[in-house]
């Protein structure tokens, strides 16, 4: 019986991509460059590349913060500053939020049955200034931020230092519900908790496929999780 969720923030609850995009843009209109389609699009492929190489311990948070935007004006032949650009950025992305459709919905029914904890490998004034807008701090027994706690997911000490926090916390009885496979599942198998992979997209199946993470239960709706949690 399941009786704690652990449950991912970005593209899980709040909608990170609409969140980057608008803060991108605002960002590279500040140092005076067009946020057309085509840069957004490069610019998130270069952000995507090395928070892959974060969860391979090649970078530090601070260096995927600054790496992306170091690359992406390279590739724009533009002589700015990634520290510059990231304090922008980051400044804009902590403004408001943007919930995942059923998002606010779900916790506040989950809450009634299961204790909840948030797991994030996101930067920790920009999470804190967004979980404070989006009002949804108090359905959380236990907020965990990588940076904060000195570890991330996918590593298994991450998990450990939040099982530690929670004595009564047991691993039969805790499920990560989260949309990346490299981070949030394959951080929930480390630690030997089940798994709930969030993929609204249609194309989960082949996602899979092509996949050496496997998730224990896929769901494409956060609406479905009550009736998927009584069976688990």
């Amino acid at each position: 019986m399941i009786k704690h969720i652990m449950f991912d923030l970005d593209d899980t609850l709040l909608d990170f991509q609409k969140a980057e995009r608008i803060a991108v843009s605002k960002t590279l209109r500040d140092l005076g460059i067009d946020p057309t389609e085509q840069v957004l699009e490069r610019y998130h492929v270069l952000n995507q590349a090395q928070w892959k190489r974060l969860e391979l311990g090649e970078l530090t948070l601070e260096q995927v913060k600054t790496t992306r935007y170091q690359l992406l004006f390279q590739e724009l032949g533009m002589d700015l500053s990634p520290v510059d650009a990231t304090a922008k950025y980051e400044h804009y992305l902590g403004m408001g939020h943007y919930f995942l459709e059923g998002a606010p919905e779900i916790l506040e029914t989950l809450k009634e049955k299961y204790h909840l904890y948030l797991v994030s490998n996101g930067t920790p004034a920009v999470q804190h200034s967004r979980l404070e807008s989006a009002g949804i701090e108090h359905y959380f027994d236990g907020i965990y931020i990588s940076q904060e706690i000195g570890h991330k997911k996918p590593d298994a000490s991450f998990f450990a230092y939040c099982f530690a926090q929670h004595p009564d916390m047991k691993k039969q009885e805790t499920v990560i519900v989260g949309d990346s496979l490299t981070s949030d599942i394959l951080g929930g198998k480390n630690a030997g908790i089940r798994t709930i992979w969030y993929h609204p997209k249609g194309d989960g199946q082949e996602v899979l496929s092509h996949s050496d993470v496997q998730p224990d239960v896929t769901v494409d709706q956060l609406s479905l999780l009550p009736a998927l949690l009584e069976k688990m």
